[in-house]
């Protein structure tokens, strides 16, 4: 068969396309306006953001999610890039800015309205709030994981999409709250000083139902013996290395979100150090000359 069939959906989606196709366009169109020393940034933030986006499309897009459909751990792959690690080099990348440059000029102040518009703020600010991103971030893993709820998902297409969807939005969600290069004084939702945790804490609970997953000696998730495995694999190996997939690089990925926080949070605290340290040598030669 040929190799370039398992680069077609299995069954196509307009919204998948529109919005990674947008996205692509729009952040590309703004990246190319930016000069000087900011391009050599603004390249490095680049592959970022294509990569981001590829592993965000091929999950959903490809004969990827054909496979996710009929064998676990392939499923908990496919959740791993849309959760994860797509949306974690989204949000690396700080794109927003490049996107706004990017816009059509007559949509710019359109797009700004609504996207400062009082209840989008709102909604925009719950969600950011620290302990319901952490639950939310988390709390959908387990949701989605709920052999009932997993068990419909499988087999319903809307509830499919859905549960895909609800995954990277939040995925989307969650690693902006950590992943953004702004302090608190500069307009980020919250500081550094508490992003460090709620990226170490979200581990926890992932660690747990990894494991849990790992060491369970009978069959969770019977839907796919209902789908079909792609391969004669024992189902219990399959749930195995699903476990391992939901405990392992999943939390690496938290471990690595919270070194980036640290990171930037020391290098925001050497900065104010150094501002009002000049601050100092400014008063002290105001006052000299003043004498």
């Amino acid at each position: 068969m040929n190799p370039l069939h398992w680069l077609l959906p299995g069954e196509f989606s307009s919204s998948v396309m529109v919005c990674c196709t947008a996205a692509v366009i729009v952040f590309a169109r703004g990246s190319r306006r930016v000069s000087g020393c900011a391009a050599r940034t603004s390249r490095w933030r680049g592959v970022s953001f294509y990569l981001g986006i590829t592993l965000i499309y091929v999950p959903l897009q490809t004969g990827f999610d054909y496979f996710a459909q009929h064998m676990f751990w392939i499923h908990r792959l496919q959740h791993l890039l849309l959760h994860h690690i797509g949306p974690f080099l989204v949000a690396l990348s700080a794109p927003w800015s490049s996107m706004s440059r990017g816009l059509p000029v007559t949509w710019r102040d359109p797009v700004s309205r609504v996207v400062r518009s009082a209840p989008i703020r709102r909604l925009y600010g719950i969600l950011q709030q620290p302990l319901i991103a952490f639950t939310l971030f988390v709390g959908l893993i387990f949701f989605w994981l709920w052999p009932s709820v997993h068990f419909r998902a499988m087999l319903s297409a809307d509830e499919y999409k859905w549960m895909n969807w609800s995954m990277t939005l939040d995925g989307l969600l969650f690693w902006w709250l950590i992943l953004d290069p702004r302090s608190r004084d500069e307009g980020a939702q919250i500081g550094f000083g508490i992003r460090v945790p709620i990226a170490l804490f979200a581990m926890l609970p992932q660690l747990l139902i990894g494991a849990y997953l790992t060491f369970h000696a009978t069959i969770i998730y019977d839907v796919y013996a209902v789908c079909g495995r792609l391969w004669p694999v024992n189902p219990i190996t399959d749930q195995q290395i699903g476990g391992l997939i939901t405990w392992i690089p999943a939390c690496m990925m938290s471990v690595v979100g919270a070194l980036i926080a640290l990171r930037r949070w020391m290098y925001d605290d050497t900065r104010a150090l150094a501002a009002r340290n000049l601050a100092g040598i400014d008063a002290v030669l105001t006052a000299s000359q003043l004498r």
